[in-house]
């Protein structure tokens, strides 16, 4: 015969304090792991949707980012007229672009160079524009071919400063206005300021050469088939791949992330799991005559152990409850963080996610089982006579 649920809510009911306190110590282990899933996601989400299924990049063989690939002139001619490139009011969409980097401070601190962190500078040609679907202007105007002006992306906007339509930003040789703000949905783009390619070429004094070149195929298959021909091709020593799987690729940032993250969750994980144990064996050392009771009442061993470990299960829960409570306000948050192989920051949003959400709770009743196991088993092994003297 199993003993009632109600009987472990109540003891958990009256011992408040002491659910209160193991319960908000679960809480901070599910919180820490949420928020390193949160911007885990966060960020393998901005840089998973950044891109066209169909646009293919071409790179330096060997380049891992474009900041430190160059692609010529001559180069960029042989890949503008492959096979099986879409066309746009009747030119090839194809952009010659090229990537540095430019140190602009926070916004919150303007005047300290010390706040100052790396953000990407693309330079791209005038069908560059067309091959950003998702990407619209939402405040001022699209830069001016052959004008030092540039457009900022919404994240980098949000957080650095210089950024105001109407500011300058010091870039090569001089000073670029400010004219719009664009919002590339939740892409790395967000990230980015964008310039006129032809100018950033000359101010970046690389006679001819850019970074990248990035291609709209007509098709999946014909996509395929520019990656084999840019690779094959003797002339060009390049390297093909789709912008998607170019983007994915610099999740290696946030895999440091989530190693650090798990390390500390699993720290404080050894920290929770063991106050529940501590709960509960004092729980045990308490309730010893409740227990000689339960087996005169004819209750088994295992219906003890398995209460008892009920009762620590429910204690994680609400921890894990309380847990997931406390990440929901980071949902949507924008945050930033270094990218080790552009060397410049991405811009991001927290996602928590209901698939996060639910193992958080998972873990807290994984600490509440593994918490109340030893206690639990030494409550059943008590003997009648030992629980009724208190013992």
């Amino acid at each position: 015969m199993a003993i009632p649920i109600s009987y472990n809510l109540r003891n958990l009911k009256v011992r408040l304090t002491t659910t209160v306190m193991t319960a908000l110590g679960v809480a901070l282990t599910v919180a820490v792991l949420l928020g390193i899933f949160a911007l885990v996601d966060g960020l393998g989400g901005a840089l998973a949707v950044t891109g066209h299924p169909l646009n293919v990049m071409a790179m330096r063989q060997g380049s891992s980012a474009e900041l430190v690939s160059a692609v010529s002139r001559e180069q960029f001619d042989v890949i503008e007229f492959l096979p099986g490139i879409e066309q746009h009011e009747g030119e090839p969409m194809v952009s010659h672009e090229v990537v540095s980097v430019v140190a602009l401070p926070l916004k919150t601190d303007p005047g300290n160079p010390e706040t100052e962190g790396n953000v990407n500078i693309r330079g791209i040609s005038p069908m560059g524009r067309y091959l950003r679907d998702n990407l619209k202007i939402v405040d001022g105007r699209w830069f001016e071919t052959g004008k030092r002006e540039a457009i900022v992306g919404k994240g980098t906007y949000g957080i650095r400063a210089n950024t105001e339509i109407g500011d300058t930003i010091s870039f090569g040789r001089g000073d670029w206005e400010v004219v719009g703000i664009f919002d590339g949905g939740r892409s790395a783009y967000n990230s980015e300021v964008w310039v006129d390619g032809n100018l950033a070429t000359e101010e970046l004094g690389r006679q001819g050469f850019r970074s990248s070149v990035l291609i709209r195929a007509v098709d999946a298959a014909a996509a395929q088939a520019i990656q084999n021909r840019v690779e094959d091709d003797q002339r060009l020593t390049l390297e093909g791949r789709t912008e998607r799987d170019y983007y994915e690729s610099q999740m290696s940032s946030g895999d440091s992330v989530r190693l650090l993250g798990m390390f500390v969750a699993v720290i404080m994980a050894l920290g929770s799991s063991f106050a529940a144990m501590n709960t509960m064996y004092t729980a045990v050392a308490r309730r010893a005559k409740e227990i000689g009771t339960l087996r005169l009442l004819g209750f088994s061993r295992g219906s003890i152990m398995v209460s008892f470990v009920l009762e620590s299960l429910f204690l994680s829960l609400l921890g894990g409850a309380i847990g997931v409570l406390l990440v929901l306000p980071l949902n949507g948050v924008q945050s930033r963080i270094g990218n080790q192989l552009t060397f410049s920051e991405t811009t991001f949003s927290f996602e928590v996610t209901p698939e996060s959400m639910m193992m958080g709770l998972a873990f807290a009743a994984v600490l509440g089982v593994i918490g109340g196991l030893l206690p639990a088993r030494l409550a059943a092994r008590t003997t009648i006579l030992n629980s009724l003297r208190g013992a």
